[in-house]
């Protein structure tokens, strides 16, 4: 699917686009979600960029994630989706911001990527050039992993007091110990999918403020530091809480090993 972000007469809005029909004249953001070949093809037609098919995107090493060509600049990350389910994954977005456009090609479909294309429907001031709407995406991203780690710290927290009873509460039974187990393990994987997120942000952050293709402004040039800055903290913690999972891990199999005995 390739929906193309316009401009209105108050705003903005998403429309789908069938090619071969012509694009609009003006259009700030073309999303190809789990593209057909004509609609990457029209695309690369259009903006002179080449979209990267769905195995180059799973390339890990750098100069495959970031790189530039012609005018236009190429960046994917590793972002979490399905972080609410039972089994989350992981999985490569690429942003491309070329021709004063961004074109996001993905075959998921994260939460943040959902809430800003909403988003900006109702904000205009978000949508004032392509720079602009990748540093808010960016921002949602980060904000999501934010909000992940938050429930991750609460639920090991819950997991901490139960393992280690206060004053007259009664010591863990041998089911709660199992299945703390098991919450420390899904917590293990979340925090390890954040922290993997995190890096590949960090990588952006870092090279569109060096681009030579990119004209940033101040306040654009601001909002990344800003960004990046949120991705170093959280990254700090990541490491913390990933530091507490092993520690009540063994924890509880040490009860657990003290149980059987």
């Amino acid at each position: 699917m390739l929906r193309l972000l316009i401009p209105t007469g108050s705003g903005y809005t998403w429309v789908e686009h069938a090619p071969p029909a012509p694009f609009p004249d003006e259009f700030l953001w073309a999303d190809l979600f789990e593209p057909t070949p004509d609609e990457e093809r029209a695309v690369e037609a259009l903006l002179t960029v080449d979209v990267p098919t769905r195995d180059e995107m799973k390339e890990i090493e750098t100069s495959n994630r970031l790189y530039e060509e012609g005018n236009a600049v190429y960046m994917t990350a590793t972002v979490g989706s399905k972080l609410d389910s039972e089994r989350p994954e992981s999985s490569a977005i690429t942003f491309i911001l070329a021709n004063g456009r961004m074109i996001t090609n993905r075959y998921v479909d994260p939460t943040p990527v959902r809430r800003f294309m909403q988003y900006v429907e109702r904000s205009p001031t978000a949508c004032t050039s392509a720079p602009t709407l990748f540093a808010g995406l960016l921002e949602a991203f980060v904000e999501r992993i934010a909000d992940l780690l938050e429930r991750v710290q609460t639920e090991l927290d819950a997991v901490s007091q139960s393992i280690f009873p206060r004053n007259g509460e009664s010591s863990p039974s041998s089911a709660e110990l199992h299945s703390h187990i098991k919450q420390i393990g899904a917590d293990g994987d979340l925090v390890s999918k954040a922290r993997e997120s995190l890096v590949s942000f960090q990588r952006i952050l870092m090279y569109v403020q060096q681009s030579s293709v990119i004209s940033l402004s101040a306040d654009q040039r601001g909002r990344f530091k800003s960004t990046l800055r949120d991705v170093q903290s959280l990254s700090d913690h990541a490491t913390f809480l990933g530091n507490k999972i092993q520690f009540l891990l063994d924890a509880v199999l040490g009860l657990i090993n003290l149980e059987q005995n």
